[in-house]
């Protein structure tokens, strides 16, 4: 097997792992705090609070399941374009493992939406009264922080540039 073809691989195992980590803390949630009053893990500080959200980050767009399938599949299609086009260049490994991530927490809900019509919810940091969360939130904004570094601050535009133009440079 090729380094391409391994890389492909590994980064669909990581991904399955990663979306059956989600899974399976949601199911823990439901077992053991749905229905129940929040289990307190430091008081006024954080708990864990059984949530059904209908919604997206923050509660927004209730009922949108059409618009979560859509945008779901739009993540999946440019997963699969980036990790077909990406350089294999060390240097953005961070970056395929970030994809990797953002992949994971979006199919992690997702699977929530397509079978429950709601994403399980139960992390709540009371202290600051934030919106009620779950692992896969924390991947897709965890990369989406790490990538946001990555690029304004340890990537220059001649990196960026190189990104994507692995073909291109095959093909000449």
């Amino acid at each position: 097997m090729n380094r391409w073809m391994y890389r492909q691989w590994a980064a669909a195992l990581l991904t399955l792992l990663l979306i059956g980590f989600d899974q399976w803390t949601k199911s823990l949630a439901v077992r053991f705090l749905k229905g129940r009053d929040a289990y307190v893990l430091w008081d006024g500080v954080f708990e864990l609070r059984y949530l059904e959200n209908r919604g997206a980050a923050f509660g927004m767009l209730q009922g949108q399941q059409m618009f979560f399938l859509l945008t779901g599949l739009l993540v999946f299609a440019a997963a699969l374009y980036f990790f077909r086009h990406v350089s294999e260049d060390r240097m953005f490994l961070p970056l395929r493992i970030i994809a990797v991530f953002i992949l994971a927490g979006a199919w992690g809900n997702m699977i929530d939406r397509l079978r429950l019509s709601y994403v399980v919810d139960f992390f709540y940091f009371s202290l600051i009264n934030f919106p009620i969360f779950n692992v896969a939130d924390i991947y897709v904004s965890v990369g989406t922080a790490v990538l946001a570094v990555l690029i304004l601050f340890v990537y220059r535009d001649e990196d960026l540039n190189r990104l994507l133009n692995k073909g291109k440079r095959e093909k000449k």
